[in-house]
């Protein structure tokens, strides 16, 4: 998958998806989120991503050797830090990293919010039209529908903007 999500890799800025109004809310068409996946955690807890319902969700996928998924990564938790208590979950889904990387890199980066792994799970890549790349950055509303879907960096605020409408 390496091989794959390397070659492929997209750094430009992103487009939000088409679900996304002009005000930053959810399209009440917009497609729901594939929910029903479960995956360990850094510490081999089962995580089912719909116990993440009701909130606010950044879905991120990202991999340790993913230059550009590192440079997110700051941002992803000083969000989480400023909107968690208003029911935004950050969740880092881990493409393509063993436990004891994901884990180790978790903790030297101080992530604030579940990393979860994902390693040789394609069809959760494919549940998301599929993923072409990495970084990927899928916004969630708290009615499970997909808001935006960000293929490579996205500014910090370009994700504040979405989210505070969702609250």
């Amino acid at each position: 998958m390496r091989m794959v999500l390397g070659v492929s890799l997209v750094i430009a800025m992103s487009a939000s998806a088409a679900a996304q109004t002009a005000a930053g809310a959810c399209d009440p068409k917009g497609k729901p989120a594939k929910l029903n996946f479960t995956f360990k955690d850094v510490d081999s807890r089962k995580v089912s991503l719909s116990e993440f319902q009701g909130k606010v969700i950044i879905l991120d996928f990202w991999a340790t050797w993913c230059v550009p998924c590192k440079a997110e990564i700051p941002g992803f938790i000083d969000l989480q830090k400023k909107y968690g208590g208003r029911g935004l979950q950050i969740i880092g889904l881990s493409v393509d990293d063993s436990l004891p990387t994901a884990r180790k890199y978790a903790q030297e980066m101080k992530m604030n919010y579940p990393v979860l792994l994902a390693e040789g799970k394609e069809d959760i890549l494919m549940a998301y039209d599929p993923i072409p790349s990495i970084p990927v950055s899928v916004v969630i509303g708290r009615d499970g529908t997909i808001c935006s879907k960000h293929v490579g960096i996205a500014p910090m605020d370009v994700f504040e903007k979405e989210i505070a409408s969702l609250f």
